[in-house]
C-alpha cells in the first residue's frame, strides 16, 4: 500500500524483503535478508530508507543511517522492538500505561490478573500468556522460554488508537481516535472516528503521541495503541510505521496514512487528515469470503498472500 501511494506520487519504491511472495504493487523487489550485503548496498543508494514493520535489525538501519537517510530514525525503531525498552519510554516522558515489571523482578505469583509478554517478536496476540490473580507468573515465564515482562491486566472501557504524523520540520497531523476491536489477539474491525470521543479525549491523545515523537526525533507516520479507562487514556503499544487502523484512511480521509508517510520522509508538507466520512473497516482474516462484499461506498483491498489461519488476507472499508 504505501508502494501504490508511492506510484501515485511518482516517487520510485525498492522492497527489500526475505520473503519471496511479499506482497508489492510496485516497484523494485530485492529478495534477500535484511543484513545482507546486497540489501544495505541497494538501499544506500536510496534518497531515504523507511520500514514496514518493526522487526528489521536495527543494526542494519544504524549502518545505513551513516549514508542516507533513515525515517523514522534507528532509535525509535529500537524502542518499539522491546517492550519493556517502550513501557520505560513511556514512563520516562510521561505517558501513562499499565503497570510493569522486568519478568526477572516481578513476583512469581500474581497479586491481581496479569499478562506476561515476550519483551521482543509476537503480534497478533502471540508471545503472550495470561495468568489469572494468585497465579504461577513464574511457569508463564518459563514457559515463554524468553526475557519477558509481566504486565497487569488493565480492566479498559474500549481500546483506541491514534494515528499521527510528524514532518522532517517537527510539524504534527493527526487523524482522530478509532475505535479497535480484537479478537484472538487479532485487530478484525476498526470505526473511524471512534464513536462518543469529545474534544478533550482526542487532544489528551495528540498531546501524548506529540510528546512521544518529539521525543523520538520521529519523522513518518507513528501509531500510538491505548486502553480508555474514563477520561483517561493508557498507552499499550507503538508502532514505528504505517498501521493496520489506519488503513481506512485510503478512501475515508484527505490524505491516506500511506501517502502521509511519503510525504513526511520525502520533506514535504503534511497533507490534511479531514474525513470524508464514517469508515468502518474489517480485516479479512485466514480465508475469503464468498462472495465478496460490493457496492457503492465498499472498498475490497486483497493482498495476493495465501489463506491460512489467523493470517490478513486483505481489508475491506466500508464509508458513507
Amino acid at each position: 500500500m504505501l508502494a501504490e501511494a508511492a506510484a501515485a506520487m511518482e516517487i520510485d519504491c525498492v522492497l527489500v524483503d526475505p520473503v519471496a511472495d511479499a506482497p508489492l504493487a510496485h516497484g523494485e523487489r530485492v529478495v534477500t535478508a535484511f543484513d545482507d550485503p546486497l540489501a544495505i548496498s541497494v538501499l544506500s543508494s536510496c534518497d531515504a530508507v523507511t520500514v514496514e514493520l518493526e522487526g528489521v535489525p536495527v543494526e542494519v538501519l544504524e549502518r545505513l543511517a551513516g549514508v542516507t537517510a533513515v525515517r523514522p530514525p534507528p532509535g525509535a525503531v529500537a524502542v518499539s522492538q522491546d517492550r519493556l525498552a517502550e513501557k520505560d519510554h513511556f514512563t520516562a516522558v510521561a505517558i501513562p500505561t499499565a503497570p510493569y515489571k522486568d519478568s526477572k523482578q516481578a513476583p512469581r505469583r500474581a497479586s491481581a490478573e496479569v499478562i506476561v509478554k515476550s519483551r521482543r517478536g509476537g503480534y497478533d496476540g502471540r508471545g503472550q500468556i495470561r495468568v489469572a490473580e494468585a497465579g504461577d507468573v513464574g511457569a508463564a515465564i518459563r514457559a515463554l522460554d524468553r526475557p519477558a515482562i509481566v504486565e497487569e491486566l488493565v480492566r479498559f472501557d474500549r481500546e483506541l488508537s491514534i494515528v499521527a504524523a510528524r514532518a522532517m520540520d517537527g510539524a504534527m497531523a493527526f487523524y482522530p481516535l478509532v475505535e479497535n476491536h480484537h479478537s484472538e489477539g487479532i485487530l478484525r474491525t476498526t470505526i473511524a472516528p471512534a464513536p462518543n470521543v469529545d474534544v478533550s479525549l482526542q487532544a489528551l491523545a495528540e498531546r501524548h503521541v506529540t510528546v512521544l515523537a518529539e521525543s523520538l526525533d520521529y519523522v513518518g507516520v507513528l501509531a500510538l495503541e491505548l486502553f480508555q479507562v474514563g477520561d483517561r487514556l493508557l498507552a499499550n503499544e507503538m508502532a514505528p510505521r504505517v498501521h493496520n487502523s489506519g488503513h481506512w484512511t485510503i478512501e475515508g480521509a484527505a490524505t491516506s496514512q500511506f501517502t502521509q508517510h511519503l510525504l513526511a520522509i520525502t520533506g514535504q508538507p503534511l497533507g490534511p487528515c479531514d474525513l470524508l466520512g464514517v469508515a468502518t473497516m474489517v480485516n479479512l482474516i485466514g480465508e475469503l469470503p464468498e462472495p465478496m462484499p460490493s457496492g457503492p461506498g465498499v472498498f475490497v483491498h486483497l493482498y495476493g498472500k495465501a489463506p491460512r489461519p489467523g493470517r490478513k488476507l486483505g481489508h475491506i472499508t466500508t464509508l458513507g
